[in-house]
């Protein structure tokens, strides 16, 4: 192969990986938005009529799809700002170098220990609370809007947060790494129509913000005490403790990783 060619297969290489990017973040948003996804049909649907009036030679309709292809790219950008504008803002929010600060195991437990303890003693008083833990994604954006705290995690300071006379026990606490960074956030809440309605604001903000972010929202109701958790889009609700620290021990672990190992096995000479 020549040099000419050998950079002409990297180009499309490249080429094919950037359209394949795109494409994940695309199908990633319409499997968490509800608005994206019947977006996506319609346009599915527009590109069938089309095809089919070009074979069937339909002058009409084919005219008016054309139209319709012209000016609707347009019109999409328009009516469906706010969902572009939270798709862009997703990938403006992913961190290069990953998460905000890798736990060594020790400090997870620990952690994860001090916010499995509060939220024991909330429920059992039925204090409401709402706790967001930062992965990759920055939640810079919530932080600067909020009051600044930046104290280690602990179990009486969650607590002392949320108590109901607390000025800033309203809006949601923010966590990075072993780090109470902020506590009154205020979170997007979720136009997800499959939710209960039941399920108040605190539990709405959660998943809202684990739609837009791959944070991890942990929930006490502040009416029947419950636990819930959302991540990915996924609202967990009525977790016993017990389920809440298994999961937060799994999410919050190191990313697997594939480890390449010499063979240390060799003939003898």
């Amino acid at each position: 192969m020549t040099f000419d060619s050998i950079v002409g297969l990297a180009k499309n290489i490249i080429d094919l990986l950037l359209v394949w990017l795109v494409l994940y973040y695309i199908l990633k948003s319409l499997s968490k938005n509800v608005k994206m996804a019947m977006l996506f049909k319609g346009i599915i649907l527009v590109l069938i009529l089309k095809f089919v009036s070009d074979i069937l030679n339909l002058v009409t309709i084919g005219y008016l799809l054309d139209y319709v292809i012209d000016w609707g790219i347009l019109a999409l950008i328009v009516i469906f700002q706010p969902e572009i504008r939270n798709v862009l803002e997703h990938i403006g929010r992913s961190q290069l170098l990953g998460r905000h600060k890798v736990l060594s195991v020790d400090e997870r437990e620990r952690v994860v220990y001090e916010i499995v303890n509060a939220m024991d003693n909330l429920r059992k008083t039925r204090t409401g609370a709402l706790i967001v833990i930062e992965r990759d994604n920055s939640l810079n954006d919530y932080i600067q809007k909020s009051q600044k705290i930046y104290a280690n995690v602990s179990s009486a300071l969650l607590q002392s947060i949320f108590f109901p006379n607390n000025p800033l026990h309203d809006g949601g606490v923010i966590i990075q790494g072993d780090q109470i960074t902020s506590a009154c956030a205020v979170f997007p809440t979720s136009d997800n129509a499959r939710i209960s309605k039941r399920l108040g604001t605190r539990h709405r903000a959660a998943l809202g913000i684990s739609e837009n972010t791959d944070c991890i929202s942990l929930v006490v109701s502040e009416e029947t005490g419950r636990l819930s958790m959302a991540i990915n889009g996924e609202l967990r609700y009525n977790l016993t403790i017990d389920e809440v620290k298994v999961t937060l021990l799994e999410e919050l672990g190191p990313k697997k990783s594939i480890i390449i190992e010499e063979d240390e096995s060799s003939e003898e000479n």
